[in-house]
């Protein structure tokens, strides 16, 4: 049975701790219910309200999306004084803006670019090979120029296969600002803003200078709050802020457009398609995913110190949107609570089903030169870490088992898992638990990979081993490595630039004719098999 909307939002900020938060809720493009608790700022002792901006993050990349479709409608005088496709346009200076390996002969498009189909790896977590420290600074105007030129190759073939890259949106974002010759702030604010009604967004791209009063929080209840320091600047991929109350309306933009497609929501969120014809998740900065058997349309924004969510069910025709101050708080999570309560979708009841105990290990998967961890959870449940986090599986038999969106087999010692939001299935060997060497020195040194100017130092004694990199933004932390494979390893990144950081990047031995070691190679879910070269 569906719940009242108050007692639904009544419940919120126990069930959701933390500094603050402020959700909305519309049926059929109309407010239903609005909960706004807790504080901005902590130390000054600021109550969150509906107005108070908040960095949107990655919600950006849909309003981005939407701002090239409605300037390939649209053009701008200077666009239609220059003549011809307003598309071919935009699609001729991402040929001047990428380097040549990426364009010759790959097929690569901008509408790959739209929809995470590029196979170019993500720039924020390339970062971390390029030396940055996670409060450093990186500036679109200094730093981007620089990257963009270091990306030569693809970790897929572009249009094959899904993979979250914020690079291509920092793209789109420059090609805009060039072929229109106008700063993307103006063309946001005329274009996107103020027909929908958001009267107090803007593009802020130096996360330190977001407008006062809101503060993003790291920490925990356990050891305490403290305000997240940021130092970035994003143009295209985020940098967007605005209120609840920005959101409210474009909630209601978004509800009358969906069904008109010469609008650039009713056409953006029309679903997308793989090369081979496949139906894609994604497309133009918007996720489709199914909630308790509801379909919803819909992302989310992450920086440290906040966590963001909006979400639209177009058959009920429910929006859902939340922002939380803090690092560890679930936006998608209080989404989900909202739209299952109000639709009254019951509680899943499954059987316990106990795991075969050989899933229990470390797989690698020889394609994207990741490995892949599976743990025991709660009774009847496996967790299986192939991202960042370790996603939770329900066991169905003793070698199959479910998540909301993947499904895994174990046979002897091969790992499949099929994951239809990467249009990918992944077979992974089972790699031996090795017992650890009482000596890794052979691994100290320096490699260099030559295609992302990047250089890792490897140092150490014993199992216990220590990994930095080094490039064109400086010399970044030291990070721990731990060995969870014969030739195989796994260095920790729990914070970076970005937020939500890499995680564990999978380093990966390799050995000449006689066994010495040659190089490695180094790759995360988001910037996978790039291969550094053992200095002399």
């Amino acid at each position: 049975m569906a719940a009242p909307i108050s007692e639904i939002l009544a419940d919120l900020p126990s069930r959701f701790r933390g500094p603050g938060g402020a959700v909305a809720v519309l049926k059929d493009g109309e407010v239903v219910g609005q909960q706004v608790w807790g504080y901005a700022d902590l130390h000054r002792r600021i109550s969150m309200a509906a107005d108070t901006l908040m960095p949107i993050c990655s919600i950006t990349k849909q309003m981005l999306c939407g701002l090239l479709t409605d300037l390939e409608r649209n053009p701008t005088p200077a666009m239609t004084a220059r003549g011809g496709d307003p598309a071919k346009q935009f699609s001729d200076q991402l040929g001047q803006l990428l380097s040549p390996e990426l364009l010759k002969d790959t097929g690569l498009t901008i509408r790959h670019l739209c929809n995470n189909q590029s196979g170019i790896r993500d720039y924020w977590a390339l970062t971390v090979l390029w030396g940055a420290k996670p409060e450093g600074r990186f500036s679109v105007a200094d730093h981007g120029p620089l990257m963009l030129e270091r990306l030569k190759s693809f970790h897929f073939e572009p249009g094959t296969e899904y993979s979250y890259a914020n690079t291509n949106y920092f793209a789109i974002a420059r090609c805009i600002e060039k072929v229109t010759g106008q700063p993307l702030a103006e063309l946001l604010s005329q274009r996107i803003f103020e027909p929908a009604g958001m009267e107090t967004a803007r593009l802020c791209a130096n996360t330190a200078e977001h407008p006062p009063p809101g503060v993003g929080y790291e920490g925990d209840e356990n050891f305490g709050f403290y305000p997240g320091v940021n130092n970035i600047e994003w143009a295209g991929d985020a940098g967007i802020v605005a209120s609840l109350t920005d959101m409210v309306n474009y909630e209601r933009y978004v509800n009358r457009s969906r069904d008109d497609s010469q609008t650039w929501y009713g056409s953006n969120s029309q679903q997308q398609k793989y090369k081979d014809g496949t139906p894609a998740d994604y497309g133009f900065g918007l996720a489709r995913r199914k909630v308790g058997g509801i379909v919803t349309v819909g992302h989310g924004g992450a920086l440290r110190g906040y966590r963001l969510f909006r979400s639209y069910a177009p058959d009920p025709r429910i929006s859902v949107v939340a922002l939380l101050n803090q690092e560890h708080g679930d936006a998608s999570g209080v989404c989900d609570h909202i739209l299952k309560k109000m639709m009254g979708v019951p509680e899943a009841q499954n059987a316990v089903v106990t795991p075969g105990p050989e899933w229990i290990g470390t797989y690698l998967d020889s394609d994207t030169g990741l490995s892949i961890t599976v743990s025991q959870g709660t009774p009847g449940e496996l967790l299986v870490k192939y991202h960042r986090k370790p996603d939770k599986f329900r066991v169905v038999d003793a070698y199959k088992a479910l998540s909301d969106e993947m499904s895994a087999t174990l046979d002897g010692d091969s790992l499949v898992l099929h994951v239809p939001q990467d249009n990918r299935t992944v077979h992974a060997k089972r790699v031996a638990n090795a017992k650890p060497a009482s000596d890794y020195a052979e691994l100290q040194g320096a490699y260099r990979c030559a295609e992302i100017d990047s250089v890792f130092h490897c140092s150490g004694s014993g199992d216990m081993l220590y990994g930095m990199f080094d490039g064109f933004l400086g010399r970044g932390p030291v990070h721990m490595m731990r060995s969870i494979g014969q030739d195989l390893w796994a260095l920790a990144c729990p914070r970076a630039m970005d937020s939500t950081p890499p995680g564990d990047w999978t380093v990966i031995v390799r050995r000449d004719g006689n066994g010495s070691v040659a190089g490695v190679t180094i790759g995360c879910w988001l910037a996978r098999r790039l291969e550094f070269t053992k200095q002399q």
